[in-house]
């Protein structure tokens, strides 16, 4: 199993905002002026890129990211992606990982907002990233001023290259969950694509937190938060701001593919909090009352419950305890806003 890596360079909106351009939220790569040394899709992986010695297809060194040919005209390169939710952009991450000999000299990046798959021609693309130079084989976060919501956003390359990873940081629009509550449709007040994120936890040795907020089921075990074994007295948690205030009316844990290391136990804790910072929620959040008690849990099923959920009320933020250590696939907090 891969160890998630966390860049400690990484600019704050990298955890607290979500990769609007991650392809398991439902983004796309739509179109590319040219895709010949790697596919345009390739960019959006979630998973860090990798470099593989001795690697080659038919079209040469195979490259993980997004490759064009050497260009012999003029102009620029670029790729069309839909984000997974419309949204106001935050930052961008343009990962020029192993790419050394081959990468852009410059970057830039435009949005839209388009109510169709692909935006027509007469789309009016605002310039959220202007020109920028960019380095081989490292990160390049560039924060977002931009106030407005987009739909798409077009990356260009100046003239040409490979671009290893593009992440597109930011808050998802509401719309969506807000015509559901309207609906009298329960929300999922803990799914990052409704906009919740992972405060803080005390370990993501094997899984990233963040892929408890994840849509649909884990697919493998790497697919999860878990932790290292605990060889000391206390337990795991992960503290997640909720999409907005909620009344939480049912709670989901997910064990999928977690078998002989999933926890024995789990909690959550919650409470209303108006103000602060993140950091200060880590120890405020070991005062905060039970919103469910100590439930046993299972390898490698669902649990639900609803019975079991204190009357809290209003909530914004959950400290999920998991004891001792373990793996957890899906968290999911239902109810309806506040």
């Amino acid at each position: 199993m891969a160890i998630p890596t966390l860049d400690p360079t990484a600019p704050d909106f990298t955890r607290r905002s979500l990769n609007l351009a991650d392809p398991r939220l439902g983004a796309k790569a739509l179109a590319a002026s040219d895709e010949f040394f790697a596919p345009k899709e390739r960019m959006l992986d979630p998973q860090a890129a990798v470099f593989i010695p001795g690697k080659y297809d038919e079209h040469g060194k195979w490259m993980d990211g997004w490759e064009t040919r050497r260009k012999r005209t003029t102009g620029q390169d670029w790729c069309v992606v839909k984000l997974a939710r419309r949204g106001t952009i935050e930052g961008v991450d343009i990962d020029t990982s192993h790419f050394t000999g081959n990468y852009p000299p410059a970057a830039s990046i435009e949005a839209c907002t388009a109510p169709s798959e692909t935006p027509p021609d007469d789309a009016q693309w605002q310039l959220i990233v202007p020109p920028t130079a960019l380095q081989g084989n490292q990160h390049h976060y560039i924060a977002v001023q931009q106030a407005q919501a987009f739909t798409h956003i077009r990356l260009t390359l100046f003239p040409d290259g490979g671009v290893a990873r593009l992440r597109v940081y930011g808050r998802p629009s509401l719309d969506e969950s807000n015509a559901a509550a309207a609906n009298g449709e329960s929300i999922d007040f803990a799914a990052a694509i409704n906009g919740a994120y992972v405060v803080a936890t005390n370990n993501q040795h094997f899984g990233l937190a963040s892929n408890m907020l994840m849509p649909g089921r884990g697919v493998n075990m790497g697919d999860g938060w878990e932790t290292r074994r605990r060889r000391e007295p206390g337990n795991d948690w992960a503290i997640v701001a909720l999409a907005q205030p909620g009344v939480i009316r049912k709670i989901e844990v997910d064990t999928a593919f977690f078998k002989g290391n999933y926890p024995d136990r789990c909690s959550l804790q919650a409470a209303y909090v108006k103000g602060g910072t993140d950091e200060s929620l880590i120890t405020q959040s070991m005062f905060w009352p039970e919103l469910l008690s100590p439930q046993s849990l299972r390898m490698d099923a669902q649990h639900f419950y609803e019975r079991e959920i204190a009357a809290l009320g209003a909530i914004t933020h959950v400290r999920f305890n998991i004891f001792p250590d373990g793996g957890v696939s899906r968290l999911r907090l239902f109810g309806e806003l506040a």
